[in-house]
């Protein structure tokens, strides 16, 4: 696994039930067509995805995500920037959790300040500007790398609440 792979199931899973092609995610992910065929053949190999491609397994990236993803693919929060908010910077987390620290994915054409956090794939800073529910996956992610015992056990509730039941 990659972490742009994660990038493409939560993808998959945001569109919910529009039909895609590997050439649509590739262009809203700002990725070549190349990466997404070679992400798909990854993420069926690792039983993330069902053979034909289409479909995500969802209990077992959720698995993934909640045992996994701080282990795989870890972050540790960097100096202060001007970025795009991420983790508990952003809605639901945001309303729920009240911090004076604020997460960023370092961007020149971010909104507010805080330490920043590599985003699990470069392009994700411009993907999330075309797909909100996106967005809000790749935060709650985030949070499961980045965040404390109390803000990890509420991204695991609202990741499950989203991605078990399909949004």
């Amino acid at each position: 696994m990659k972490p742009q792979d994660i990038l493409v199931l939560l993808k998959i899973i945001s569109l919910g039930d529009k039909p895609w092609s590997q050439m649509t995610l590739a262009n809203e992910l700002f990725m070549s067509q190349s990466e997404i065929s070679q992400s798909i053949a990854r993420s069926k190999y690792a039983g993330l995805l069902h053979i034909t491609g289409k479909r995500v397994y969802n209990l077992s990236l959720m698995e993934f995500l909640q045992y996994g993803i701080r282990f795989v693919f870890p972050q540790k929060p960097g100096p202060l920037v001007r970025g795009v908010p991420t983790a508990h910077s952003v809605p639901p987390l945001n309303t729920i959790i009240r911090s004076e620290e604020s997460y960023v994915w370092p961007s020149a054409k971010g909104t507010i300040r805080g330490h920043s956090i590599q985003p699990l794939y470069n392009s994700a800073v411009d993907a999330v500007k075309l797909d909100e529910n996106l967005y809000i996956f790749l935060a709650l992610v985030d949070a499961l790398r980045v965040g404390k015992a109390r803000e990890k056990e509420i991204a695991v509730s609202e990741l499950k609440r989203r991605i078990l039941n399909e949004l």
